[in-house]
């Protein structure tokens, strides 16, 4: 199985930065893409950046410019470095990875549990 473990959420203000990171531990072999997603409260959760092994990113385009996903395959970690912030984007945020295919051993998909970012505004 594959664990992952969000961290770095909190507060911050409007226009601020901030950082979350994600660990991935267990089968981290089963792991290919990793993502970081978000869902806000009384909307559906939206995918905000993803990053292949190989290190390429794909972006929503509503963050395009102001965040950064990045990836350590040796430390099994994503972090995603979210800048020039706004109120709409409070949120859990939650890491996703996928499974690698032709891998019946592995599971297809894993989240972690999120961890909160919220803006003031």
């Amino acid at each position: 199985q594959v664990q992952l473990v969000e961290s770095g959420g909190g507060l911050v203000q409007t226009g601020g930065s901030l950082g979350v990171s994600c660990a991935a531990s267990g089968d981290t072999i089963c792991i290919s893409d990793m993502a970081w997603y978000r869902q806000a409260p009384g909307k559906e959760r939206e995918l905000v950046a993803s990053i292949t092994r190989a290190g390429s990113a794909n972006y929503a385009d509503f963050v395009k410019g102001r965040f950064t996903i990045s990836r350590d395959n040796a430390k099994n970690s994503i972090h995603l470095q979210m800048n020039n912030l706004k109120p709409e984007e409070t949120a859990v945020y939650y890491c996703h990875a996928k499974g690698v295919g032709g891998w019946p051993r592995c599971p297809k998909s894993s989240w972690g549990q999120g961890t909160q970012v919220t803006v003031s505004s």
